[in-house]
């Protein structure tokens, strides 16, 4: 039997986790759905014309009653952000939004598991989850994993080395209070802080890791890119594809995403990403290693942040 997800919001995000879940040939069946009729259209048979040179993926614009029984729904509906505007900027406009939204889907898709991609995005996770009433585990938020990515980007480039052996997460909030915690990361097992020294001698690795670089490259991409091209859609849009494969294949995997903490480090009532185990239910549990003082006072200022915004936002 196939797997049908559904994408709420035919945007550049949306469309291109459409198309990027057509060509890895990740489900059978999507249906992409927006208000934008037109577009929406477009998107949709500009995307199933890709199939030939895929897995068999029926691809078609549909309406919420065309997402009944979905495995996985992904929501991407939202004013996206301008040059200059922080994610949170968007979060009443985009609450507003997700709202509308919610009971639509729901009605038709109460088993799914949803991924919400729209930003802010710790907040509409938040909110998601508690207006949908589903099982805290079966709505999670992409967080960030895009952050993640990028810093394993920057680290593969420093360090001329595959990214895929590059273990290294951004936790907290998807946004300005984010932060790297650098006594997780890894390279094939090896601390990070010990590569150098651990790599033979007469290897010379290409530079020395520039701690404060890398962290600000990993905050300024989105701005950057945003300024460049206006909007960002490849990487996050790679980052959904995958959680979807892992949930379909229902393979455990540890993955930064954005859930509501029960506790975990001592914080409550507010969603950001941690690092958490994704199966066919969506996120099974946290994973809750040990941080530094430091890392650990970093986390409790990003909930601090996020639940100071929530508490001037009407949901």
């Amino acid at each position: 039997m196939g797997t049908k997800i559904s994408i709420i919001g035919a945007g550049n995000v949306g469309s291109t986790i459409a198309y990027t879940l057509t060509v890895t040939g990740a489900a059978s069946e999507i249906v992409m759905i927006d208000i934008a009729q037109e577009k929406l259209l477009g998107e949709a048979l500009d995307i199933s014309q890709a199939s030939p040179f895929s897995k068999s993926v029926n691809v078609y614009a549909g309406t919420y009653e065309d997402a009944k029984d979905s495995d996985i729904v992904v929501i991407t509906s939202g004013i996206g952000r301008r040059p200059g505007q922080s994610r949170l900027d968007l979060a009443q406009t985009n609450i507003n939004i997700i709202k509308s939204i919610a009971p639509q889907i729901l009605k038709y898709a109460p088993n799914a598991v949803y991924i919400i991609v729209s930003n802010p995005v710790d907040i509409l996770t938040y909110e998601f989850i508690k207006i949908s009433d589903l099982p805290k585990g079966r709505v999670f938020g992409t967080g960030t994993s895009l952050d993640t990515a990028r810093l394993r980007t920057r680290l593969s480039d420093y360090l001329q080395i595959d990214p895929k052996t590059v273990n290294a997460y951004v936790l907290g909030e998807h946004g300005d209070s984010s932060f790297i915690p650098w006594s997780l990361a890894r390279i094939a097992g090896v601390p990070l802080a010990e590569f150098h020294a651990a790599v033979n001698p007469l290897t010379k690795l290409p530079l020395e890791l520039d701690y404060n670089e890398i962290e600000n490259y990993v905050c300024t991409s989105g701005s950057s890119i945003i300024k460049r091209k206006g909007a960002t859609f490849y990487g996050v849009s790679s980052c959904v594809a995958y959680y979807c494969r892992r949930i379909i294949d229902n393979m455990d995997t540890v993955m930064v995403a954005s859930t509501i903490l029960e506790g975990e480090y001592g914080i409550t009532d507010v969603a950001l990403s941690l690092m958490s185990v994704i199966n066919g239910s969506g996120v099974k549990c946290t994973v809750t290693p040990t941080l530094t003082d430091e890392e650990l006072q970093k986390l409790h200022n990003s909930a601090n942040v996020l639940k100071g915004v929530i508490a001037q936002l009407e949901f």
